[in-house]
């Protein structure tokens, strides 16, 4: 059995952070981000293979992810000539798929039972499971309707306060068969979700929905990628990276070096051979990237500091996200809203305000 992740897209929402990190591999604390969802795989023994489907800078994956050592299932890169869309992507994937398929979106945060999904996709005969999960919201969302056993009815594409019918909307992640892939033309771009979906309901096969109650998270933004950081230190995202979920306390790698007279609160993340001087003052959901130095009575506030940074004396930020190597000089401001790319130089004394 085989997992797809559909790991091609540019990332745009997130730029520019993504301009030198595919979405994929984007670091959730201190592992790609795409971990986290091969970490959801192990719930169903069957995958022997994962495959990531990529498009926008597929070397700089294959750099950061390897052949699975870290993941404990064998990684297979397929890469597409040119953007494909979800369907097509599959499609190009097909020689190597040999029977029900996981599909997974490329920026899917979530805690689902996998296994359970796939029990229910194989007890209905299915020829397609779509994953949905509930928003407070429906009219800011794209909406799938199923009826009272479970199909799928219909989608709707933002519909008006007055439209909404239910409150379910498409998760990212699906189980399919692959017989019927047949649809979906070789090359071409082609949309599962605007095509091969639509066309399962019109040919009345069996497509059924599996409804998720639990987490679930697009972390494609930069306002939710801090979100997601802020839900696992709070617990209510599981990781494997916090053996305690929901505690309290700063959470620091082994070989980090802490001053004795820092202050750290907790919940935050300090990472491996970062530093952390004198009368800094880490407050709680900061995440300190490894190897980042942070100088003497600096404020990192709610941030994301990814690694190889030097934060200056006295800097203070709070709300940001700090990609990889950059260097903030002493006594900057960086407010809430403010993204700063790799290798970013702000020099000492600069104020920025993101929002």
């Amino acid at each position: 059995m085989k997992a797809v992740l559909l790991a091609g897209g540019f990332g745009t929402r997130l730029r520019p952070l993504t301009l030198n990190t595919p979405k994929p591999v984007v670091p959730i604390f201190d592992r790609p981000f795409i971990y986290h969802q091969i970490d959801l795989l192990h719930q169903v023994p069957e995958i022997d293979e994962v495959i990531l489907s990529l498009n926008y800078q597929p070397e700089r994956i294959q750099e950061i992810v390897g052949h699975g050592e870290n993941t404990n299932l064998p990684i297979r890169y397929v890469v597409e000539p040119k953007p494909l869309g979800t369907g097509g992507a599959v499609k190009y994937a097909e020689p190597y798929l040999d029977g029900t398929t996981i599909v997974f979106n490329g920026d899917v945060l979530t805690e689902i039972d996998l296994a359970a999904v796939v029990d229910y996709h194989r007890s209905n005969n299915a020829k397609a499971t779509i994953v949905l999960t509930p928003v407070d919201n429906p009219s800011a969302y794209g909406l799938v309707e199923t009826d009272s056993n479970g199909n799928v009815k219909r989608f709707l594409e933002k519909p008006n306060p007055n439209e909404v019918t239910c409150n379910t909307i498409n998760a990212g992640i699906y189980v399919l068969e692959p017989d019927s892939f047949d649809r979906i033309p070789t090359g071409t771009q082609y949309s599962i979700e605007r095509r091969y979906f639509p066309s399962l309901i019109e040919q009345q096969e069996t497509f059924i929905a599996y409804i998720n109650n639990g987490y679930w998270l697009d972390i494609g933004t930069p306002d939710k990628y801090l979100q997601g950081h802020r839900d696992i230190l709070d617990g209510r995202c599981q990781s494997g990276q916090f053996p305690e979920p929901g505690g309290r306390n700063p959470t620091i790698a082994p070989n980090a070096l802490i001053d004795a007279a820092a202050r750290l609160e907790g919940p935050c993340f300090i990472g491996a051979n970062s530093t952390v001087h004198s009368n800094a003052h880490i407050t709680s959901y900061s995440v300190i990237g490894t190897g980042v130095i942070v100088e003497a009575e600096a404020a990192v506030h709610q941030s994301i500091i990814w690694p190889d940074c030097h934060i200056g004396q006295g800097a203070c930020l709070d709300g940001a996200i700090v990609g990889h190597r950059c260097e903030v000089g002493a006594y900057a401001q960086l407010g809430p809203g403010v993204v700063l790319g790799d290798d970013s130089v702000i020099t000492a004394y600069t104020k920025i305000n993101g929002t």
